[in-house]
């Protein structure tokens, strides 16, 4: 899939392994939506539709999955969006 335009309604947020590796969090209220999309660079790697009633447990999976700084060694800045 090639490039299309950012999300007019979500952000995106900038990796820190890969360069030029991006998630598109992109809303879809007409649809009941909201699209995941992992990108390299221009091209569209891989996409996750979920349905809006789905992204609370989503956004609770996340938060129980994630570590802290001291216990993944990672840097503790906030993440790089471009929104």
């Amino acid at each position: 899939m090639n490039i299309s335009p950012l999300p007019r309604q979500g952000d995106v947020v900038v990796g820190r392994d890969v360069a030029g590796r991006t998630l598109r969090i992109s809303g879809h209220p007409e649809s009941g939506r909201v699209v995941l999309s992992i990108w390299q660079d221009t091209v569209c790697r891989a996409t996750v539709r979920l349905l809006a009633e789905d992204v609370p447990a989503v956004v609770e999976m996340l938060a129980r999955s994630a570590l802290t700084p001291a216990a993944s060694g990672e840097d503790s800045r906030a993440l790089d969006t471009a929104g």
